[in-house]
């Protein structure tokens, strides 16, 4: 019995329908997928009793209906980067972005860029970042910006700031939340670039990407910069 096949009975042998409905809540772009109910936690563990399963298998698995299947593939994808030599994190970095239109939610963003795309791409050419953030595909730009995360965790806030300021005028909510996480993490490292950033940009700002960005303000300070809108 292959690999891929023992991972799937497991991840059914899990299955919890009352937990199903629940997760299904948090994935508005997934609804006609196929919820089984098995938590993050359990996801995890059981990902790391697969890593050896191959780039072929993970595709399969990215292109499924079933929404775990789905997501223990990205899980195992930043497990192999993690381990990965420099040609691997390569070869993985090039499988993430040339397949990127199997994503289907959030989650197939969140939990590859920062850990894939961010730490790949930290001390080479971001090009592709910007690329990302003008092209028509939500998931696009949402990779754009989550990435940077990594960078940030590297007190780098340069791309962080200026994909920002890009994403600014976009029309999608999921994007509006991601620019203004990235923004806040960035005040988390430097409060004085993000308080200049926004008194730049306030204006452009949407009320999300502002009330995510100033989340750790004081109550007189989260005050004040709505009150710039």
């Amino acid at each position: 019995m292959s690999e891929l096949i023992v991972l799937k009975k497991q991840l059914l042998q899990h299955e919890n329908k009352s937990s199903a409905v629940n997760i299904r809540k948090f994935f508005k772009n997934s609804q006609d997928d196929i919820f089984l109910g098995v938590s993050t936690v359990l996801l995890r563990q059981i990902a790391k009793h697969f890593t050896t399963l191959s780039l072929t298998h993970l595709l399969e698995l990215m292109s499924s209906d079933v929404h775990e299947e789905r997501a223990i593939a990205y899980i195992i994808l930043c497990l192999k980067f993690k381990k990965a030599d420099e040609k691997e994190q390569l070869d993985i970095f090039n499988f993430y972005i040339d397949y990127r239109h199997t994503i289907r939610d959030w989650d197939g963003v969140d939990g590859v860029a920062p850990y894939v795309v961010g730490p790949y791409l930290l001390n080479r050419e971001k090009t592709l970042l910007y690329t990302l953030a003008n092209s028509k595909s939500i998931w696009d730009r949402r990779i754009a910006i989550i990435s940077t995360w990594w960078f940030i965790r590297q007190n780098e806030i340069e791309d962080t700031l200026k994909l920002a300021e890009i994403l600014l005028s976009d029309q999608e909510d999921l994007i509006h939340k991601a620019t203004g996480w990235m923004l806040r993490e960035v005040g988390k490292r430097n409060i004085v670039a993000l308080k200049r950033f926004l008194e730049l940009h306030h204006a452009r700002c949407s009320r999300t990407t502002l009330r995510y960005a100033i989340e750790k303000f004081s109550p007189e300070e989260r005050q004040y910069y709505l009150n710039l809108r």
